[in-house]
């Protein structure tokens, strides 16, 4: 037995001898090939990596793609594997360094010195991760991949020399990722908002419905086998779903379109070179609260949305430190028809006559007398045609001409108490809950501070502030039949195949006022359109409609800044679209003019109504020429809803204005 373990530990012995002789012999004679082997595992560690997910379309109402995320590639270099020796014929070379660098510098047109100074760098030359070019297209990359495809019949004629040197290429790779693209530039930038790295934003649709929009990142788990064949594990990214808005390109170029001839006529005015300080237009369906377009006059490159050369001048841009730079960015990139308050003027008298009536505080039948002026609490509060006087007006009639004093009338009839719940009920003083970023929400008096003084000029629109948003929402609910209806700006979310996922229908929040308050008032719209009404220059030839005109004058008073609306809709009888419209600040020596907006509101009208198939009442009617124009030649025409003070008079000053707002042109308040 003691003879057998002594042979067995002898034969062990041996065996372990004859095992280090044999790994010592190969790393002696073949270590290059097996290192090779391990080299060639990792230059494949793209293999595990991680797929990105495709984020989600943005399409119009009918399709038209607004935002959408391409495909495309980094190139990386694995400068390790490139830089890697091989034994070839007993010598050991970096047979991988110039086929390699030969065919980025020909095929993808690479920096031949970049690339070498990654291989060559001490801090680089064994990295595994070297980023060479982002965002290549899939057909660069295709023809890389072409070039190294040595079974194309392009590559059958090569000589074996060139084929060796194209087997060669290593430690390139291809690493997917996706870029955001907006097809339509420009076009509704406000609304439709950006990417800032291709899946985070904080604007517009983009912003809003971004957690929807971005999906899953996948990943791809690899190794080699025993043969040296690639095994994989896939797990596949789950893609973004698509937001389908309720936004027509269509209607959204024809807003641009007028907006653009406004600028085209206005700039370099008076004022200085813009056109006006802001401009802003929202088109809706008054009876689903959808919005259908919307603009302003800040137009920034959705694909380049940090260029601010088109707003400042190389000098302006140079002085400005990295906070003035994102201020800069900020003002260009809000959306001016939700974010920015002010006081909106006569465009609110639609809703103090609707609320009014809708109370019992009065009826159809009363009449009220103008002489220029009201007196309250010691104070005159002037009519837009002081130091004359409308005389006596129809409850139409006040709305028809835009008469003060008829309005601070009927608010007195009202009550502190009514007035305010209208305001709330028509939802001023709120958000109205929009499917976009940075709503604001506007101010009003509370019932305490609305004293008789504050009430009287609230009727018109002065001393407490709100967005376009909110006003075109509760314009809306006054003539489509008393809904007050929440506005969206999306229609329904589908997956990454078109089916659809998710239908966002109208919201009806909270009715207003009755059918029948709502038919009288559209009534009273109506006759605002005539040839002696206010908004006569926004009249569509042949086709029914209403509107109302606004002019509001901005605090300092003795600025003379003036911001300018109009609101209207059409048909008069079963009203299909809204459309409202600001000018903060015209560009002109008179601001106070309300045919800036009307005349903005009647060239969109004019293609809007035909594209939505609605058609004039009366076909056979004939659009007259205004004898008046938005150009500065304009400015002697001084619109019906400007103070006309007699000379050498001076108002009180701002004792009943919220601090920093804007006050309504529409009246002037003097002490008694």
């Amino acid at each position: 037995m003691s003879k057998k373990l002594v042979g067995l530990f002898i034969l062990v012995v041996l065996a372990l001898v004859g095992l280090a002789l044999r790994i010592t012999y190969i790393n002696a004679s073949d270590h290059q090939d097996y290192k090779r082997q391990v080299l060639n595992q990792t230059q494949q560690q793209y293999s595990s990596r991680v797929i990105p997910f495709k984020r989600g379309e943005i399409q119009d109402r009918n399709g038209t793609i607004l935002a959408a995320s391409e495909k495309v590639y980094n190139v990386i270099l694995d400068c390790k594997i490139v830089n890697s020796k091989v034994k070839v014929k007993d010598k050991s070379a970096k047979i991988y360094l110039e086929p390699t660098v030969k065919a980025l510098v020909e095929v993808l047109g690479l920096d031949e010195d970049d690339i070498r100074s990654r291989l060559e760098d001490d801090k680089t030359k064994n990295s595994q991760y070297q980023i060479l070019k982002k965002q290549l297209s899939i057909t660069d990359k295709k023809k890389f991949e072409d070039y190294l495809d040595l079974d194309n019949e392009e590559n059958k004629s090569l000589s074996d020399k060139e084929k060796l040197m194209r087997q060669r290429v290593k430690g390139v790779w291809f690493e997917e990722t996706y870029v955001r693209r907006y097809p339509m530039n420009s076009m509704a930038s406000d609304l439709i908002g950006f990417t800032y790295d291709g899946i985070t934003a904080d604007w517009g649709i983009e912003g809003y419905y971004s957690s929807l929009l971005n999906g899953v990142n996948g990943r791809q788990f690899g190794y080699f086998n025993s043969d040296a064949d690639v095994e994989q594990t896939i797990q596949d990214p789950i893609n973004g779903k698509n937001v389908i808005s309720t936004i027509d390109a269509n209607i959204q170029q024809i807003i641009r379109d007028a907006l653009e001839s406004y600028e085209n006529e206005m700039a370099n005015g008076p004022n200085g070179t813009a056109a006006a300080k802001n401009v802003g237009v929202i088109a809706m369906n008054p009876n689903t609260g959808e919005i259908l377009g919307m603009d302003s006059s800040d137009w920034y490159d959705l694909n380049n949305p940090r260029d601010l050369k088109p707003f400042y001048s190389a000098e302006e841009i140079a002085a400005m430190d990295d906070k003035a730079q994102l201020d800069a960015l900020n003002k260009i990139w809000r959306n001016f028809c939700i974010s920015d308050t002010f006081e909106p003027g006569s465009t609110v008298k639609p809703m103090t006559v609707a609320a009014a009536l809708e109370s019992g505080s009065i009826s159809a039948d009363d009449t009220y007398h103008c002489n220029g002026f009201k007196t309250v609490s010691g104070l005159k509060i002037k009519c837009a045609i002081y130091p004359n006087g409308h005389g006596t007006l129809s409850l139409g009639d006040s709305l028809k001409h835009s008469c003060n004093v008829a309005m601070m009338d009927i608010a007195e009839k009202m009550g502190a108490e009514n007035f305010l719940r209208y305001q709330k009920i028509f939802n001023f003083g709120d958000y109205t809950g929009i499917d976009l970023p940075g709503e604001g929400s506007g101010i009003l008096h509370t019932q305490q501070a609305l004293g008789s003084t504050e009430l009287a000029t609230a009727a018109f629109g002065q001393g407490f502030t709100g967005t376009m948003i909110q006003e075109i929402a509760a314009f809306s609910s006054v003539i489509n039949g008393g809904t007050y209806y929440k506005p969206h700006v999306v229609s329904s979310v589908t997956d990454s195949l078109g089916a659809v996922v998710e239908n966002i229908d109208p919201v009806m929040v909270r009715k207003t006022i009755s059918p029948e308050v709502s038919n009288e008032v559209r009534q009273y719209l109506g006759t605002v359109m005539d040839s002696d009404g206010s908004g006569a220059k926004a009249k569509v030839a042949g086709y029914s409609m209403g509107g109302k005109t606004g002019t509001a004058q901005k605090i300092p008073r003795t600025d003379k800044k003036y911001l300018v609306s109009f609101i209207g809709f059409a048909p008069l009888d079963h009203p299909q679209v809204a459309l409202y419209v600001v000018v903060d600040e015209p560009n002109a020596a008179i601001q106070a003019n309300s045919i800036y907006p009307q005349q903005i509101y009647k060239k969109i009208m004019k293609e809007l109504l035909p594209y939505l198939n609605i058609f004039p009442a009366d076909p056979s009617a004939v659009e007259l020429p205004d004898k008046d124009s938005t150009t500065n030649k304009a400015d002697g025409v001084v619109d019906e809803n400007v103070p006309k003070p007699p000379e050498g008079e001076t108002s009180a000053g701002n004792n009943n204005m919220l601090s920093g707002g804007v006050t309504n042109s529409d009246a002037e308040i003097t002490n008694e």
